[in-house]
């Protein structure tokens, strides 16, 4: 099991004052509009340089997102300069690599490359991490990675169905989380990722009523870790999913309750994914009040992977030529 830290705020106090600093570079709602409003592609890229970032080209998402992958590279490692403990970094690397596993698992049983598929953000190089898969030499990896590639592949050889493969890989992902985040003794990081999992296990229960699957199907995905038990959110799916609404009532997933009740009754899905996210932000906005600490660290990593989100979803709209109102309606909630 990884060692404990007690977490002291004034270990914080160099960091935090660079991340308080680095806050001032994010895309707030208005630069967001201002890039969305922008007359030309060309406008909008200069904006953006204005504020940090290199050239990106929507028509070409691949080489986009190549740039976006370095600037949040450059990102962690000028954090990682003043930082503690480097822990809280590599909780934003985790789903890279369980990413990377799903895309290698399947493009082995296909028998087609997966380079294409891999996203080399996680705590394991992607090219090693490839390597590694495909030699099986899992001694090479993270212990817990290294147990879910295992499983995984047992379950995806057996079955054939990849969606079985993913739920071993999620919920690998997320208790490596949930135990990267008990190990640094931070409230704050642990409740980030309960919250996480609280998202994901509403998702996974909305998702699985408008695909008409049952509550037995449920059962085996819901994620334990999160602050509502899956036990509730089980039964508060059954019937229909009436239940979800009064479950999130009183907590800050509410509105994405709503908007799930919504899409059970044929509305679309992109509302409550948005909803979703916000209500995550919700959770990650009380880390703007405290003045030094890990919780400005942990805000500040997440408003960026937000960040980013918007960016991608502004960018690819104006190409696409999507109205202006509707890529509105689809940004997440911002930091500040």
């Amino acid at each position: 099991m990884a060692r404990k830290q007690t977490i002291r705020d004034t270990d914080y106090l160099v960091i935090s004052t660079r991340v308080k600093s680095l806050e001032t570079r994010l895309l707030t709602e208005e630069r967001l509009e201002q890039i969305l409003e922008a007359k030309t592609g060309e406008e909008a890229a200069k904006l953006l340089q204005e504020w940090g970032y290199p050239q990106l080209d929507a028509a070409r998402p691949e080489t986009m997102d190549a740039a976006l992958a370095a600037v949040r590279e450059d990102t962690m490692a000028d954090l990682a300069e003043g930082m503690p403990d480097k822990r809280y970094l590599e909780l934003f690397k985790i789903k890279y690599d369980y990413h990377n596993v799903k895309a290698l698992l399947k493009a082995e049983v296909m028998g087609v490359p997966a380079d294409h598929m891999l996203m080399d953000m996680g705590r394991v190089p992607a090219a090693d991490l490839a390597e590694a898969v495909r030699e099986r030499e899992l001694e090479k990896l993270p212990e817990p990675l290294a147990a879910a590639v295992a499983e995984a592949r047992q379950v995806l050889e057996t079955t054939r169905d990849p969606q079985l493969s993913d739920i071993v890989l999620d919920r690998a992902a997320y208790r490596d989380m949930a135990d990267l985040a008990d190990a640094t003794g931070s409230a704050f990081l642990r409740g980030y990722v309960a919250v996480q999992i609280d998202a994901v296990n509403l998702r996974t229960a909305v998702r699985t009523l408008r695909m008409g699957k049952g509550t037995d199907f449920l059962l085996g995905v819901l994620l334990e870790g999160g602050e509502i038990s899956p036990d509730a959110v089980l039964k508060a799916a059954s019937g229909g999913g009436t239940g979800l609404r009064d479950l999130y009532g009183a907590t800050r997933f509410r509105t994405a309750a709503e908007a799930g009740a919504d899409a059970l009754s044929g509305g679309p899905l992109t509302e409550f994914e948005k909803r979703c996210d916000d209500a995550l932000g919700d959770y990650l906005a009380g880390a703007r009040y405290v003045p030094f600490g890990e919780a400005p660290l942990v805000g500040y990593l997440a408003a960026r992977e937000t960040e980013y989100t918007n960016l991608r979803i502004v960018l690819m709209g104006r190409m696409a030529g999507i109205d202006p109102a509707v890529i509105r309606t689809r940004l997440r909630a911002s930091y500040l």
